[in-house]
C-alpha cells in the first residue's frame, strides 16, 4: 500500500491490513475491537517480510482476537514501571540507573510489548516542561552514572530533539553511560540518517541496543544502519524476548542468535515474556526456555550467548536463569 507521494506507508488500521492480505474480512469486528485498545503499526520493512500472517514476523505485529483476553496473572504494568516512576519520563529501579522515557510512540507496535497500556500514537512525546522536570531530576542525583533512553523508541525523535536530550546527558558530570534501546534500525532502517547518528554524538559512552526476534529481521537494510551505528564508534547490542511461534525452537534462536553475532551485535539479552494483558499465546513456560538454552551450549560461540532473564514483577528487577545441565550419568549440574 502506497501514500500519496508513492512511497509505502505504515499500516494501522483493520481496513489496511485487510487490504494488505494480513487479516481476513471475517476478523473486522474482533480485531476493530483489540485496534481500541492497542496500537497496531505494521512498517514496510516488517510488512515485506511476512510470507503468511502467522509466520514468525507477522505474529510478533498483526493484531490477533486472543490479546482481548486477560489471563489471571496478566498485568497492566508487569514489571513495576509504574511504581517507580517520582515524575513523569523517568523510571528509577537501580541505584545508578534510571530510565528516561521522552516519548511513547514506536516505529512498530509489538503484540507482546509489557508497555502496551502506554504506548501509541496518543503517547506523544514528554512536553518542554516534563522533559526540563525529568532532566534536572537526573542532574540532581549525582549517584546515576547511566541513562537508559527507552519509550516509545528514543530514534522516533527528530534529530533535532534527539541531540538535545544527548546534549544535557552529556553536560552532566556524573552521567558516564548513555544507553538506547530500539527497534528502529530493524522497523525503519532509513530512518537512521547522518542527521540521526549527527544527535548521538557525545563524549560519553553511548550504546545502542537493538530489540529483534528473529533472523529474518535482520535484512540487508537492518544491516546497513546497524552499520551505520556502529561507524560512529557506538557499540550495538542485542535483545530478544522469548516468544512462542517465533523463536522458541533450537534452529530459530540459533539462527537469531548467529544473525545478530553476523551483524556485529554482540546478544545481550534473552527476556522471558513480561506478563502484560493478552499475551498469553506468546508465553513459552521458563522451563522450556532453560531447555532450549542448554541445547545451544556448544552448539553457538560464546560471543553469540545471551543472559537469559526474567523481570521479577513488581517492580523487583532482572534476575538471570541459566540453563541447567545434566553429566554423562544424567545428574544435574547446577548452572
Amino acid at each position: 500500500m502506497l501514500r500519496r507521494d508513492g512511497a509505502p506507508r505504515v499500516l494501522r488500521t483493520t481496513d489496511a491490513l485487510i487490504e494488505a492480505g494480513l487479516v481476513q474480512p471475517r476478523d473486522r469486528e474482533a480485531l476493530d475491537a483489540v485496534s481500541a485498545r492497542y496500537a497496531t503499526a505494521v512498517p514496510p520493512a516488517f510488512a515485506d517480510l511476512i510470507e503468511h500472517p502467522d509466520d514468525p514476523i507477522g505474529r510478533q505485529v498483526i493484531p490477533d482476537a486472543r490479546e482481548l483476553h486477560t489471563a489471571p496473572h496478566e498485568q497492566a504494568d508487569p514489571i513495576g514501571d509504574d511504581a517507580l516512576s517520582p515524575i513523569p519520563g523517568i523510571v528509577h529501579r537501580y541505584p545508578d540507573r534510571a530510565l528516561l522515557k521522552p516519548l511513547l510512540v514506536c516505529p512498530l507496535y509489538c503484540r507482546f510489548c509489557f508497555r502496551r497500556e502506554h504506548v501509541g500514537p496518543g503517547g506523544g512525546v514528554l512536553s518542554d516542561e516534563d522533559l526540563t522536570r525529568a532532566l534536572a531530576w537526573l542532574r540532581a542525583r549525582p549517584a546515576i552514572t547511566e541513562v537508559i533512553l527507552t519509550g516509545g523508541d528514543p530514534l522516533m525523535l527528530s534529530p533535532r530533539r534527539l541531540r538535545e536530550i544527548i546534549s544535557a546527558l552529556s553536560s552532566m558530570d556524573h552521567v558516564r553511560t548513555i544507553r538506547i534501546h530500539t527497534r528502529v534500525p530493524v522497523a525503519d532502517p532509513a530512518r537512521v540518517s547522518g542527521d540521526m547518528l549527527d544527535a548521538l554524538e557525545t563524549d560519553r559512552a553511548m550504546w545502542v541496543v537493538v530489540h529483534a526476534n528473529h533472523a529474518r529481521e535482520l535484512t540487508p537494510d537492518a544491516r546497513a544502519a546497524l552499520r551505520r551505528i556502529q561507524s560512529r564508534a557506538i557499540p550495538v547490542l542485542g535483545q530478544s524476548v522469548l516468544l512462542r511461534g517465533v523463536n522458541d525452537t533450537p534452529e530459530a534462536l540459533e539462527a537469531l542468535l548467529r544473525a545478530l553475532v553476523t551483524a556485529r551485535v554482540k546478544p545481550y539479552y534473552l527476556h522471558q515474556l513480561d506478563a502484560a494483558p493478552g499475551t498469553s499465546h506468546f508465553h513459552v513456560p521458563i522451563g522450556e526456555g532453560r531447555a532450549l538454552l542448554a541445547s545451544l551450549r556448544g552448539r553457538v560461540t560464546g560471543l553469540a550467548w545471551p543472559t537469559y532473564v526474567l523481570d521479577i514483577p513488581g517492580g523487583h528487577g532482572k534476575v538471570p536463569l541459566g540453563p541447567e545441565y545434566r553429566d554423562r550419568d544424567g545428574r544435574w549440574i547446577p548452572a
